[in-house]
């Protein structure tokens, strides 16, 4: 932080009936520190937000694991400046409303930054809360809608939906030669931004979508859909859902003896997908993502051995990206001195990291990464499609 003193005129005068000692402590800005020479001995607020409950709990879990690894690796070293980092988990359950709730208490409590959520409707109504606090928020959600708000202090940790689904897009078109595509998604913020950005994908390479059916989020029986789907006998099913809606879809489908392959963004390259789904049914699936396995580098390698240590779990890819997430946040912590606001913003803007999905860079839509890869789900497990 600065040692230069801060204005505090307003704080001053909404606490003026108050010891002077406490007014700098009570009336603060959020994560600002009450010393004024900036020397602060006390442990670094962060709060983690993402379901705990509910359908996207598996979301939450992956992300707060990833984000606890790295937070526990950083204090094993000896935190910031010797400064130990504290995270808290709040359950989001997957609910605007309470996102919003969870963002007013996270300025009151003076937490310095936040990581999550991977929902992102939660976290685009949480926004304009944390961004009139100066509270950076690095996300795992990919809906486009994020960029869209605009807010110098929301960064993503993986691509956005026109990143996925224009790397899907052209895979399936110009490498597959597919031109009958079907479509399938829900109405809810991430399923409206993979249909956006899929069907903005697909036409741009001359391909119009046979039939473009949208589900709700709550939906069970997807049979009338499913069935339009089947009469078209499309060569292959984009698919924009999250993982357990996704699975129930697939199951469904083969059900009613539709066999083409069904491709997706992230949610279907993910355990619960498959299991959901089944082994048999998910087989084939193409998916878009910037992390297929924990095999594919050395530095994947390394998290995915830590983690299972941890956790006593195998890693998949939202607890890389929330591992990456936290290292990012982490080192602008660190290389700004534990400076928090617009500055600590500022820093991770010009952070460089090489993490676990790329190289990250920020642009100024908070975006860090722009690319994915292409893997496919053969024998249960999500490999590259150049290897299946």
């Amino acid at each position: 932080m600065s040692s230069t003193p801060r204005p505090r005129s307003l704080r001053t005068a909404a606490c003026a009936t108050v010891v002077t000692a406490v007014v700098l402590s009570a009336c603060s800005a959020p994560g600002e520190s009450s010393d004024e020479s900036g020397s602060d001995s006390g442990p670094i607020k962060i709060a983690v937000v993402n379901a705990q409950s509910g359908q996207l709990s598996s979301l939450g879990d992956w992300e707060y694991k990833g984000a606890k690894l790295a937070v526990d690796e950083w204090n094993e070293k000896g935190g910031i400046d010797g400064r130990k980092i504290q995270i808290k988990l709040f359950d989001d359950q997957g609910d605007p409303t309470t996102g919003t709730n969870l963002a007013r208490r996270i300025v009151n409590d003076k937490y310095v930054a936040m990581i999550g959520t991977a929902e992102s409707a939660v976290t685009i109504a949480m926004g304009p809360v944390l961004q009139q606090a100066k509270i950076p928020n690095i996300t795992s959600g990919q809906s486009d809608g994020l960029v869209a708000l605009k807010s110098p202090y929301l960064f993503l940790n993986g691509p956005t939906s026109t990143t996925y689904d224009s790397t899907l897009a052209k895979y399936l078109v110009e490498e597959e030669g597919h031109k009958k595509i079907a479509m399938i998604t829900n109405n809810g913020s991430f399923g409206k931004g993979e249909h956006d950005a899929f069907l903005k994908a697909a036409k741009d390479l001359g391909v119009t979508p046979s039939t473009d059916q949208v589900v709700t989020t709550d939906q069970k029986d997807f049979s009338a859909a499913l069935g339009t789907i089947r009469s078209k006998k499309p060569e292959v099913i984009f698919i924009g859902s999250e993982e357990v809606e996704a699975g129930l879809i697939v199951k469904q489908a083969r059900d009613l003896g539709i066999t083409a392959p069904f491709a997706g963004a992230a949610p279907q390259g993910t355990p619960v997908f498959i299991d959901t789904a089944g082994k048999e049914a998910a087989e084939g699936t193409i998916v878009s993502s910037p992390y297929l396995s924990n095999d594919v580098s050395a530095a994947s390698k390394k998290f995915a051995a830590a983690y299972e240590t941890a956790y006593g779990k195998e890693a998949e890819l939202h607890g890389a990206k929330a591992y990456d997430g936290a290292n990012i946040l982490l080192t602008a912590l660190e290389t700004s001195k534990g400076a928090t606001g617009e500055k600590l913003a500022d820093a991770i803007r010009a952070t460089r990291y090489q993490g676990l999905l790329g190289d990250f860079q920020y642009d100024e839509t908070g975006v860090g990464i722009t690319r994915t890869t292409i893997g496919v789900i053969r024998d249960g497990k999500l490999v590259p499609a150049s290897a299946s």
